[in-house]
């Protein structure tokens, strides 16, 4: 592996149980200020592309082997205690979202589209084609990412 990825995704049935876990495989510190986790909302307004994007707390970094956990503020004590920031808008398994690398644009990101940004997919949890329904398949399993955890 050559760069970050999802590690584990919990979209828990409540908002106790919502978190992902991001993974550096690597042997050097990666520096989240050049990668983002932007998503949409089941059904994109646009097919194929994202409706919000999301950046990491300025700053953050994952250290050669370690992870970055993000949960919802209302997640059990448990998973914030592993957290490293905490995020509003996880989901339940039906939203699309992907984790990319900035590769050039703007500095100054805003909640929603940002123009002028050119990225790298390098995961993805669902996709940004249209709605799953309750989830996305996984491994054969059916809805496997609706109120499930995937490691």
């Amino acid at each position: 592996m050559s760069d970050l990825f999802f590690s584990q995704f919990s979209g828990g049935s409540t908002n106790a149980y919502k978190y992902l876990e991001i993974f550096n495989p690597t042997s050097e510190t990666k520096y989240l200020d050049n990668y983002a986790y932007p998503a949409v909302n089941r059904a994109p307004t646009t097919q194929g592309v994202y409706e919000y994007w999301n950046t990491f707390e300025s700053g953050a970094t994952i250290g050669p082997g370690e992870v970055y956990v993000i949960c919802h503020p209302s997640a059990s004590a448990d998973i914030q205690a592993e957290a490293d920031e905490t995020f509003q808008y996880l989901s339940s398994g039906d939203d699309g979202r992907k984790l990319v690398k900035i590769i050039s644009g703007s500095d100054n990101f805003e909640y929603g589209a940002v123009e002028g940004v050119d990225f790298e997919v390098i995961d993805c949890l669902g996709d940004w084609q249209g709605d799953p329904g309750n989830g996305w398949d996984v491994a054969g399993e059916t809805e496997a990412t609706y109120y499930n955890t995937l490691v």
